[in-house]
């Protein structure tokens, strides 16, 4: 066995992020490594049963237990979605101003609201390396003294080229026009934010941002999940020195997964698909009532993650699904996944060999839907006007594409062969045992 490592996850409090650094530190920890998790609060109690170190930070002053937000969980997805699904009806644009700088502000506020933290666990911890998987900059992780390894668990986009769409664009990778009036906006909506943040971050002694970009790339290794087939490596080449691709990382960490008694008597010509939206998009009541609407009339069988407002609404006689599922037992059990286009969604459906429907909310969401849809791995269509026949052939098409299919399990055999996570692990114990 290699030297013991104390290695230090801080990944972004979304289930996406942390999920990803969870399969890999699961790797680590098995090799006799000691993992710390420096996740945010609310993560508490969930990962030391899984083996790791819980040294945890607060991203804002914590709720009085007494309140009426620390009582009701589900209060604050209610209320974010109340708030904030009108934006997702937008054009990726317009989202810029009044969705995407308030949610780049709010994760500033959390950087700087736990940087003192942040200073502390290193200090406590004293790790052999830092890992972290998030969109914005912790000055502490980075001027801790230690090797620091930098992980994209999102569309590659967010690594700029010139010969690439932008990222949250959602725009095609020939639609160079648009590309620059998106560009121009992003500017103009976000210049004053990222300013802002630069200095601050020179301030805590660390080096100044790239233009328009919250996240340093790590001068020391770079980790980012992508499959190589809707990868953008012929438009933007990457420094092997400095960047690596996991052409997946799938956690062995989610419960084994019985079939429900409704897939046990499926007539002929009926598939099994799986319908996830994520935390947010399944917190959505209305659109997961119009879709299990739409469905519901449909021969086929649903395994369906519920989310937050699992109870808010039913789902129909060919559905079952619960609050909390283990996607990655259940996709390879599927024929088809239809998703908001989560980075860890879209890519575990690759590495399953899964075609799929995509309904974009925010973020990379559009990049990745967009990627599918004009490379021919699936479908894109738009979350809340499409019409009910637009999902049921979009399925059907799909089901019935054999070519198709058959593309995707070979896809999938060689990814999975890869071994992504372990490939992961690999180069993390690497940095912390020898600095590089």
């Amino acid at each position: 066995m290699a030297q013991p490592l104390t290695i230090l996850f801080m990944p972004e409090s979304a289930f996406g992020p942390t999920n990803n650094c969870i399969g890999i530190g699961d790797v680590l920890r098995r090799r006799g490594h000691r993992v710390v998790f420096g996740a945010e609060a609310s993560w508490r109690g969930r990962l030391e049963p899984l083996g790791f170190v819980e040294d945890l930070v607060d991203l804002a002053p914590p709720a009085p237990q007494d309140s009426e937000a620390a009582q009701d969980a589900g209060k604050f997805w209610k209320d974010f979605i109340r708030d904030t699904a009108p934006e997702f009806r937008k054009p990726t644009i317009e989202q810029l101003g009044t969705f995407m700088q308030p949610t780049w502000q709010a994760l500033i506020d959390g950087a700087k609201y736990c940087e003192p933290q942040l200073r502390e666990i290193s200090g406590r911890q004293q790790p052999d390396v830092i890992v972290e998987d998030n969109v914005v900059a912790f000055p502490a992780l980075q001027t801790a003294g230690k090797p620091f390894v930098r992980i994209v668990s999102c569309n590659p986009l967010e690594v700029r080229g010139a010969d690439i769409p932008p990222p949250y664009s959602g725009l095609p990778s020939d639609d160079r026009p648009e590309w620059a009036a998106f560009a121009a906006e992003y500017d103009r909506t976000h210049r004053e934010t990222w300013a802002a943040y630069d200095e601050w971050i020179r301030d805590q002694g660390a080096r100044p941002l790239p233009d328009l970009e919250f996240m340093h790339a790590s001068e020391t290794l770079n980790l980012y999940v992508y499959p190589e087939v809707a990868d953008y490596t012929d438009r933007r080449p990457l420094d092997p020195a400095r960047w690596r691709r996991l052409d997946s990382s799938v956690r062995a960490t989610d419960a084994a997964f019985d079939l429900p008694e409704i897939t046990a008597d499926r007539p002929a010509g009926s598939a099994l698909i799986y319908l996830s939206l994520g935390s947010l998009g399944s917190a959505d009541v209305e659109l997961m009532r119009r879709l299990v609407g739409i469905l519901a009339d449909t021969p086929h069988r649903y395994i369906v993650s519920k989310g937050p407002q699992h109870a808010e609404f039913e789902l129909a006689p060919n559905m079952w699904g619960a609050e909390f599922l283990p996607q990655t037992s259940i996709v390879p059990l599927v024929d088809l996944v239809i998703t908001h286009g989560g980075n860890n969604t879209t890519t575990e459906a690759f590495h399953f060999g899964k075609p799929l429907i995509v309904l974009p909310l925010f973020w990379d969401q559009y990049d990745n839907a967009q990627r599918v849809d004009e490379l021919g791995f699936g479908v894109r269509l738009p979350t809340y006007a499409f019409e009910p026949d637009d999902l049921r052939r979009a399925i059907e098409r799909l089901l019935t594409d054999g070519a198709l299919r058959d593309r995707m399990a070979a896809i999938g055999t060689e990814i999975r062969a890869q071994d992504g996570v372990a490939r992961a692990a690999d180069a993390i114990e690497s940095v912390g045992l020898t600095g590089r």
